[in-house]
């Protein structure tokens, strides 16, 4: 999540080029940058090759990311986190997107990761225009029980109920303690066992559908990071006034213009977002958007319907579905529960 928001975030800091860094002083500001990997000198510099700027990134303190390649289909996989030390096994030439302060460091303006400003450096495979997309899509977590700190947990509440099991294991009054005791040290692998495998099965299908929702709630909100106070419009970094139309359907748009949200391509919605470049004019080109703007992050493209409203309705479909998908994960938990207990009194052992 903080990797989205601090991604988001640098987003709307200006797109460093050639003329801004001659231009810079020693206290050079927050940018963003985008190249090809050129070299890494002294094991923790960084060179960046950009259109027409080659600019050194120190790596020390620095949080680097991988994102996976994607085809298209389906939710990308989540960044992976790189230590800064492993950075040169990457191939040369692949992309890199770097995000935060730019300031003298061993007599050089270099970006460098400070306490106030981290530095955020994302190594990604596609075309800067689907960065922000694919970004959005694949910063949100699965929202399954396995994550990170799960394997330590399992590890430390398996030793205590292993203890506790032991320490009644020869008091007879305590032999329900001690048997409920150890069915707990497999509850975290009880839902792949029947018949509670069924609802397992369900509840992994129900959060993959919840965070496609909440992705598509982070996209729908991208256009209007830009629009402040409920503006129609705003000025960018790079000089271009952005902001979106309002059209009654899909045809009235430019040919082959992109869906924000490509599942609703077919919906009949009486008031469609048209988000981009607005021409200087009101009668220049029908007040159309351009096809894009300058900036590569800036989200371009229609939307079917006002994007509060979008926002809100992902939002308690995505949170809806998450509650529903964990009741059925713990009932198919105590299904098994209740199973175990039954075949255990069957066997007269409880």
């Amino acid at each position: 999540m903080r990797f989205r928001r601090r991604f988001n975030d640098l987003r709307l800091n200006p797109l460093l080029s050639y003329p801004q860094y001659r231009q810079l002083k020693d206290e050079g500001g927050v940018f963003r940058f985008t190249g090809e990997i050129d070299s890494i000198t002294d094991g923790n510099t960084l060179w960046v090759r950009g259109e027409n700027l080659t600019i050194p990134v120190s790596l020390k303190k620095t949080k680097c990311w991988l994102l996976p390649a994607h085809d298209g289909d389906g939710i990308p996989e989540q960044p992976e986190q790189v230590r800064w030390n492993s950075v040169s096994t990457l191939s040369e030439g692949i992309k890199v997107f770097i995000g935060g302060q730019i300031k003298t460091y061993d007599g050089r303006l270099s970006f460098i990761s400070t306490k106030e400003r981290p530095l955020t450096v994302i190594f990604y495979n596609c075309p800067d225009p689907a960065l922000t997309d694919e970004i959005t899509r694949s910063a949100r977590t699965r929202n399954e029980y396995w994550n990170s700190i799960t394997p330590v947990s399992i590890v430390i509440g398996a030793l205590s109920l292993v203890y506790i099991a032991a320490y009644f294991l020869n008091r007879p009054a305590y032999r329900l303690t001690t048997i409920t005791a150890l069915v707990a040290i497999f509850l975290p692998i009880l839902p792949m066992f029947p018949p509670g495998l069924l609802l397992t099965l369900v509840y992994r299908r129900i959060t993959w559908h919840a965070r496609k929702l909440r992705a598509y709630w982070d996209i729908v909100r991208l256009p209007i990071r830009y629009l402040q106070h409920g503006e129609d419009s705003a000025v960018l970094s790079t000089g271009e006034k952005y902001g979106f139309i309002k059209i009654n359907s899909l045809s009235g748009a430019p040919e082959n213009t992109p869906l924000l949200i490509p599942e609703y391509g077919n919906e009949e919605n009486p008031e469609w977002h048209f988000f981009g470049v607005l021409p200087e004019t009101s009668d220049e080109d029908g007040a159309m958007p351009k096809k894009s703007s300058a900036d590569p992050f800036v989200s371009y493209g229609l939307l079917h319907g006002r994007p509060k409203q979008l926002a809100s309705c992902y939002a308690v479909k995505a949170y809806t579905m998450e509650v529903a998908a964990w009741g059925l994960l713990l009932a198919g938990i105590s299904i098994n529960v209740v199973f175990i207990f039954v075949i255990l009194s069957l066997l007269r052992i409880v």
